[in-house]
Order: structure tokens, then C-alpha cells, then sequence
């Protein structure tokens, strides 16, 4: 649904154009970082990291991701110390 009006987009797309890539990036990184914020104000108290992590990209990715081999990663990475070092 777009209930916007056309020229009021126009000129939103034109004041958005006008900044330069790295202020776009950073305003994007911010409304990210704010949807996180309420995502994980919405989850219960307690839950293991796994799980937030879990119902955080399900939440934000959707069916985009498979929620299950993120999953499946995050207890690999867990269970091999090794895997937590940096790349040399």
C-alpha cells in the first residue's frame, strides 16, 4: 500500500538524494538499529541468546533466511571454540 502523495515523495526522494551516500548509510544503520530496539523490547525477559538471536532475524528476515541453519550455525560457532577466533 502507498497512500503517499505523489508529490510529497517526489520531494522527499529529492531531499533524501541530496545527502551523500554516507549520511544515507547512517541514517539507515539508525532506523535499523531503532527496529532492532523495539523488536527486542518486545521479547521476554530471560531468553537465552540463541533464542533472541533466533526470533530477531525470523522477525526481521522472514522467509528470507533460513531461520534454522542460522540457528544451526550459531550452536556450531558455540560448541567450537576454534570457530569464535578471527581469521588469520
Amino acid at each position: 500500500m502507498n497512500d503517499t502523495n505523489p508529490e510529497v515523495a517526489a520531494l522527499v526522494r529529492e531531499k533524501l538524494l541530496e545527502r551523500s551516500g554516507a549520511e544515507r548509510i547512517l541514517m539507515a544503520s539508525g532506523m535499523f538499529e531503532a527496529a532492532k530496539a523495539m523488536i527486542l523490547a518486545s521479547f521476554p525477559a530471560g531468553l537465552p541468546e540463541i533464542e533472541v538471536k533466533r526470533r530477531l532475524v525470523e522477525r526481521i528476515y522472514g522467509d528470507e533466511v533460513d531461520v534454522e541453519g542460522f540457528v544451526a550455525h550459531l550452536r556450531s560457532l558455540h560448541s567450537d571454540p576454534a570457530a569464535n577466533q578471527p581469521a588469520k
